[in-house]
């Protein structure tokens, strides 16, 4: 097997990985390039674990074994990120998430009733 084949594959995907983080706005498809980048990884740590025989045997699949877990992982906490600004600015899109200001918790349950408007202004200064 030419090693060159997986090893341009695996470019390949990263790369379209790497668009994808930079381009998306929806943060599930951001996670997916993460994703396919991962994957990538895991494609070069097999490939070259075949191609280069080393002092560890299989040492490029127990990696990618843990490239994996690390994926499971990255996207359980991802998801429950993603869900938590759902319902917090019910949208996904990364680009309209504030980052210096932090939000105030609404209670969806009970209507807000605007502040009551005084005319004297001794009540407004307290």
């Amino acid at each position: 097997m030419r090693p060159v084949i997986p090893y341009v594959t695996a470019a390949l995907l990263f790369g379209l990985g790497v668009y994808g983080v930079l381009r998306r706005r929806n943060a599930v498809l951001v996670l997916m390039a993460v994703e396919l980048m991962l994957n990538a990884v895991n494609l070069i740590l097999v490939t070259a674990d075949t191609t280069v025989r080393a002092a560890l045997p299989h040492g490029g699949q127990v990696f990618a074994l843990f490239v994996i877990v690390l994926a499971a992982a990255e996207i359980g906490v991802g998801l429950a990120i993603v869900l938590q600004l759902y319902r917090l600015r019910a949208t996904v899109a990364v680009d309209r998430v504030p980052l210096t200001e932090r939000p105030e918790p609404t209670d969806r349950s009970e209507p807000t009733e605007p502040p009551e408007q005084t005319d004297r202004p001794e009540e407004v200064a307290r």
